[in-house]
């Protein structure tokens, strides 16, 4: 993958010392004669001296968040610009392009949705037979009863590739990703690829379809142009959550260094990653108590949030759960994070916006009368007691999803059709009499 080059001022020291960029996991590193990239392993939130002092010279962490991997799965990539020097592309020159040819797709399907089942076979069949595609398939969609039964798709079905979620790791044999169905599908996909997610297709076929732009009754077209590589393409930033936890049960046993969720335990402590699209949410759970959590900024305590919990969201998800607490609506390609309290029990708590290259650190306040819960893209529901923690920040890792138009166009579309943003009836103009009279005195 071909870095971006940026321009650096002659004016630093070039024998000075090589950084690491802890975002891209060490395994990148920068000097003042190469690219830019990432951040740095410091996490002072104070400004960096002026380009004269190399001397003193530490490369803070980058407020912009890690530069996002453009590759995503084996053979897709971003068109880069070669005129662009910034550190983020201009959303309307994101295109996507192909190293080699796709071959592999995996077609996610809205399961318990009979009416979904014809547009599923048809568009398998065309993959298939006219595309030469290898498909693959989630197990459990082939067991829907209509499927079994239909003996006319028996072919075509023996020739899937079939996976289980959480069995079988499919994250370097898929090519790209289609999704039938709402916007689930969609949280679905990026849940299934916890490092490089390849280009997501998204056809409108559920309920909302925030995130689902396409139509499917001219699907052969909008597919063809995607293999091609005929298409813009909007990078929806993700959040890398690590959510820690006390070890409680000693029947637990930690063996060669893994716990029993085969993660690397911190001093016999539970460990656990995740890679999350639209949004964290700490609540109270059952509990009839406030939530009382502790929010910390780069090490930094800013608030205790006293209410029904809060929403941790990336612009994705700021159209979600987070417009419905009160945040503002984000644009995706916009580098940030949204905090937004539930129910604050506090008139001047409002929601806010940190950049995203910030660690958000919450845990339980030592004077909480009830533990936490916390869910991730609405699953993996899970209980917060005092001791754990939850670490947040943007992940390097996007989720790549195919836009019909551009980022922009798509996203006030369905701004307009999904949440009818701003709509109300024109107010009438004066009738021309009026006017008239008006002049007159």
């Amino acid at each position: 993958m071909e870095q971006e080059k940026m321009s650096v001022s002659k004016e630093l020291n070039p024998d000075s010392a090589s950084y690491h960029c802890s975002a891209c996991h060490g395994d990148e590193t920068w000097s003042y004669n190469h690219p830019i990239r990432g951040r740095a392993k410091s996490r002072s939130l104070s400004a960096s001296p002026a380009l004269g002092s190399t001397k003193e010279f530490r490369r803070t962490r980058s407020l912009h968040g890690p530069c996002p991997v453009t590759t995503f799965g084996p053979k897709a990539c971003v068109l880069q610009n070669p005129q662009t020097i910034m550190h983020i592309q201009d959303p309307a020159s994101q295109r996507l392009t192909w190293n080699k040819s796709p071959k592999s797709v995996l077609v996610i399907k809205k399961i318990r949705d009979a009416s979904l089942l014809q547009p599923f076979k048809e568009l398998c069949m065309y993959l298939m037979e006219e595309n030469n595609m290898i498909v693959y398939v989630e197990k459990k969609v082939l067991e829907d009863p209509a499927i079994v039964s239909d003996e006319s798709f028996g072919p075509v079905k023996k020739k899937f590739c079939t996976f289980r979620e959480d069995y079988d790791d499919i994250s370097n044999q898929i090519d790209f990703i289609i999704c039938l169905g709402g916007d689930g599908t969609l949280l679905y996909a990026s849940s299934l690829f916890q490092g490089s997610v390849p280009p997501v297709m998204a056809f409108h076929l559920g309920s909302l379809g925030f995130l689902t732009p396409f139509n499917f009754e001219n699907f052969q077209s909008q597919v063809n142009q995607v293999i091609e590589g005929n298409a813009a393409v909007i990078l929806r930033s993700r959040l890398k959550v690590r959510v820690v936890k006390e070890p409680r049960d000693k029947k637990r046993a930690i063996h060669n260094g893994l716990s029993e969720n085969g993660l690397d335990p911190e001093g016999g402590k539970q460990a656990m990653q995740y890679q999350v699209l639209n949004e964290v949410v700490i609540d109270r759970g059952p509990s009839s108590y406030l939530s009382n959590v502790d929010v910390y900024l780069d090490g930094h305590l800013i608030t205790t949030v006293q209410g029904d919990g809060v929403i941790v969201s990336t612009p994705t998800g700021s159209t979600a759960y987070a417009a419905a607490a009160g945040a503002s609506m984000v644009h995706p390609n916009v580098p940030a994070i949204m905090v937004t309290p539930i129910c604050p029990h506090s008139l001047s708590f409002r929601p806010i916006v940190v950049p995203a290259g910030v660690e958000l650190k919450i845990m339980l306040s030592p004077e909480a009368r009830n533990t936490a819960w916390v869910s991730f893209d609405g699953r993996k529901r899970q209980e917060i007691r005092h001791g754990d923690s939850i670490s947040i920040t943007t992940s390097c890792y996007p989720l790549p999803s195919i836009c019909v138009c551009d980022p922009v166009s798509d996203w006030f579309e369905s701004l307009a059709q999904c949440l009818h943003w701003n709509v109300r009836k024109k107010q009438a103009h004066f009738p021309e009499d009026e006017d008239q009279d008006e002049e007159d005195s």
